[in-house]
């Protein structure tokens, strides 16, 4: 689990295919430190497992699923990546939750300057639009964010100068596919409202019940 909040940004050093997955090589100093092997580091929003960890580098796994429904199969060496360490029990949750599952692919549509400040917008796909609503929480590329504005097809997100010039939002061109993951909250909310709507309580008042009773 994850806060959202960036640590670092690292770089891809190599990528190697290995069957349908691929094994990553990135280059890093701060989420090195204190990280032993099987641990999980947040690279661009996806949950990896940290091995052969070295002062200045670590390497990952993707799998085909990772590969296919995230950005890591577009990664090229030299990309640079947003990087956070999993949380600990005496983390400040600065951000929201993340898991690093990422739900979908997105776009970076654009970006407009506000004085040092920047509005930057989202597309994203039909599958994931219920579970962003207006200053609703989201993260994109990892990143723990606010929507600022909503509509059927994209979200704007305000981003502070820091979160600007720490994270890899200033890397981006127009159309770049990014990571999104929605708030889980919204996700166990949804799972509640179907499956009970699907199996009522059992033993609950029905009208039918009501009616047997005399209540009409």
């Amino acid at each position: 689990m994850f806060t959202g909040i960036i640590e670092e940004l690292g770089r891809i050093r190599s990528i190697e295919k290995r069957g349908e997955g691929a094994r990553l090589v990135i280059e890093a100093r701060t989420v090195t430190s204190g990280t032993a092997e099987g641990d999980s580091i947040s690279v661009n929003g996806i949950c990896l497992t940290a091995i052969d960890v070295r002062p200045d580098s670590f390497a990952a796994d993707g799998s085909r699923e990772t590969l296919q429904r995230s950005t890591l199969g577009q990664l090229r060496t030299g990309s640079v990546v947003n990087l956070e360490r999993a949380v600990t029990p005496t983390t400040r949750l600065g951000g929201h939750i993340v898991q690093g599952h990422v739900d979908a692919r997105g776009s970076f549509l654009s970006a407009e300057e506000h004085g040092g400040s920047w509005t930057v917008r989202i597309g994203y796909p039909k599958e994931v639009a219920r579970y962003f609503v207006f200053k609703g929480s989201v993260a994109v590329e990892g990143i723990s964010l606010t929507i600022a504005a909503l509509e059927d097809d994209f979200f704007e997100i305000a981003v502070i100068p820091k979160t600007w010039d720490l994270t890899n939002l200033s890397h981006l061109r127009p159309d770049d596919a990014v990571n999104i993951e929605a708030d889980i909250l919204a996700k166990y909310v949804e799972r509640m409202l179907t499956v009970a709507k699907a199996a009522p309580p059992a033993g609950g008042l029905t009208f039918e019940k009501l009616a047997d009773l005399g209540y009409t």
